[in-house]
């Protein structure tokens, strides 16, 4: 004894929505031939102003992540020069010490 479909209409669309000029299934090849659509949460989506800096960053990502890692397993920041040291970091009195030493 299966139930019969309802053959009333209930219809539940509010009024202002008006989809007398739309088309049936225009994006349904775009989306069968590899559409990648991606929902981000909130705060990463707070962090991009648009698709394009979302893009330009997961480009970077994805080319370290090309990169071979060390026999460590962790990726190595690019080298830096050093910043020059000061006198006070190589153990060298400062010319105020070396002034009241000499005194």
């Amino acid at each position: 004894m299966s139930q019969k479909a309802s053959t009333k209409s209930e219809d539940d669309m509010r009024p202002e929505y008006d989809f007398t000029k739309g088309v049936r299934g225009k994006y349904t090849r775009a989306y069968q031939s590899g559409n990648n659509l991606v929902l981000l949460d909130p705060d990463v989506a707070a962090a991009f102003p648009d698709a394009a800096s979302v893009n330009r960053a997961l480009r970077v990502l994805a080319e370290l992540a090309k990169q071979e890692l060390p026999a460590g397993g962790t990726p190595q920041a690019p080298h830096r020069s050093p910043r020059p040291r000061t006198k006070a970091a190589e153990g060298r009195p400062s010319k105020p010490q070396r002034r009241r030493a000499a005194g």
